[in-house]
């Protein structure tokens, strides 16, 4: 049976397991939502194209199966691009399918004819556009193959009109055609022989749990060696003698080598065997507490809405089996990310960006139903995506976003006044927006708080209203936390 080369794109997604498709519908797409019906297909209608992708990207980080975001070609393709970088430094796999004007009409001025190959080359591991619909289903084989292999990561496939509408009778691929072999490397003796040795876990590395008695970190913050989640890290590196890099570059966020004593001997892997251990001793216990420790004085703040104390409350949501913590950047990010705990963890990643936390978090519900899911957001973040809690009312998403709200973009405005002074830090404020009640009207649940004695119940409010929530927190202006 001859079948269209949307049909075609729609099955080999299903036949891979996919769930959910992250998407934003436009002209060039129109015939894989017809498609997705027959193929069953779960369509997630989002309302910006840049959060299809971020959806796509928590999807693969939380499930290990490529997320999947659908958007039109020209415009739409631009805006998911935007997006990609993100799950590019976070090693998320995911695929971006974009449509396409049609090959027949390239290079005559055809509606939103564009590079887009070319476009999202630099932000994905792989990048191109499908020329024939005989060869569409391997073109899908591969970009999943390729968001899976070796450091995962997104990658693009651009699908022309004429190529959807076109007919085929080639054969489509089956499960056992997208899975990727998972051979791994035993670890170098001089690892396993050191007194001091670490193990430091690039981003995709830290989403595969290995105890083997070496310390293990994972590294995910664009802070790096300052990333307040991992207490003293900066002293416990220089003092190892031995650390494996597995699947982390020698970047910035390790100073480019001098975060390490001189003596110190960089091993690098991009896969590591399980079955391997070594007898905890003092050194694990040491780097532990290290990485452990947060300053007493963050315990003397109480009462009050400065970032520490709101995050002491929202600990109490977090405390529940299985929850999930989605934190975007920020000051306030960097508080939640040091005072918070929960089993599941996404970050807005090494790359440092903002606007992530809404779409991670649906998609974290939609990854994790039965999951408790909490987004610590600041209010400039809030601003990006805030539309997405349509969304989120639209298919029954009930997180909690979390919103810390100083009225400014507080980061840059610490930067100015570290840098400039007080007298010209100027161009960041915001308004103090009652985004809780932008919540409600959109659906939602919302709170806005005014005071501590509001925090703790506008909280429990939120968790049991069944609905998506915001609580928009009037927060204290204050720098991000520093050891």
């Amino acid at each position: 049976m001859k079948l269209r080369g949307a049909d075609v794109l729609a099955r080999a997604l299903a036949a891979a397991g996919t769930k959910h498709v992250f998407a934003l519908s436009g002209n060039h797409i129109m015939p894989v939502f017809d498609a997705a019906l027959e193929a069953q297909l779960s369509l997630v209608h989002v309302r910006h194209e840049a959060a299809a992708a971020h959806m796509a990207d928590a999807w693969g980080r939380l499930t290990g199966q490529p997320g999947i975001a659908l958007v039109t070609g020209g415009p739409g393709h631009a805006n998911a691009v935007s997006a990609l970088y993100t799950a590019l430094t976070a090693e998320s796999p995911m695929l971006l399918i974009s449509g396409h004007a049609p090959l027949d009409e390239l290079g005559k001025g055809a509606f939103q004819e564009m590079r887009q190959a070319d476009v999202a080359a630099p932000l994905a591991k792989a990048s191109w556009t499908a020329q024939s619909v005989d060869r569409l289903a391997q073109d899908v084989v591969l970009a999943w193959r390729l968001a899976l292999s070796s450091r995962p990561g997104p990658v693009h496939l651009s699908v022309p009109n004429d190529v959807l509408d076109a007919f085929t009778d080639s054969s489509l691929p089956e499960r056992k055609h997208f899975e990727v072999d998972g051979a791994r490397t035993a670890p170098p003796p001089e690892l396993l022989e050191a007194k001091r040795p670490l193990i430091i876990a690039g981003p995709s590395a830290m989403r595969e749990p290995l105890d083997c008695g070496i310390p293990v970190i994972g590294m995910e913050s664009p802070r790096g060696v300052n990333d307040p989640s991992l207490g003293r890290l900066a002293e416990v590196l220089k003092k190892a003698d031995v650390v494996l890099l597995l699947r982390k570059r020698l970047d910035f966020t390790l100073r480019f080598g001098k975060a390490f004593a001189a003596d110190c001997q960089l091993l690098h892997a991009e896969s590591l065997s399980r079955d391997f251990s070594v007898r905890r001793g003092e050194w694990f216990d040491e780097v532990r507490a290290a990485l452990r420790f947060r300053p007493a004085e963050w315990s003397a703040i109480r009462e009050s809405l400065h970032p520490a104390a709101v995050c002491r409350e929202v600990q109490k949501l977090l405390d529940a089996p299985d929850a999930v913590l989605v934190s975007d950047g920020g000051e306030f990010g960097q508080w939640a990310q040091a005072c918070l705990r929960a089993p599941r963890r996404v970050i807005n990643g090494p790359a440092g960006s903002i606007g992530s936390a809404l779409p991670f978090a649906a998609a974290a519900k939609l990854a994790l139903p039965r999951s408790r899911v909490v987004a610590m957001l600041g209010d400039g973040t809030f601003g990006f995506h805030m539309s997405e809690i349509d969304t989120a009312v639209r298919y029954g998403l009930d997180y909690i976003a979390v919103t810390g709200n100083d009225a400014t973009w507080n980061a840059e405005y610490q930067i100015q006044l570290r840098t400039y002074g007080a007298d010209r830090a100027r161009g960041c404020e915001l308004l103090p927006t009652r985004y809780g009640a932008v919540a409600a009207a959109m659906g939602a649940h919302g709170e806005d708080v005014l005071s501590f004695e509001q925090l703790g119940s506008g909280l429990d409010r939120a968790a049991t209203s069944g609905k998506p929530a915001c609580v928009n927190v009037m927060i204290e202006r204050v720098a991000a936390p520093k050891y």
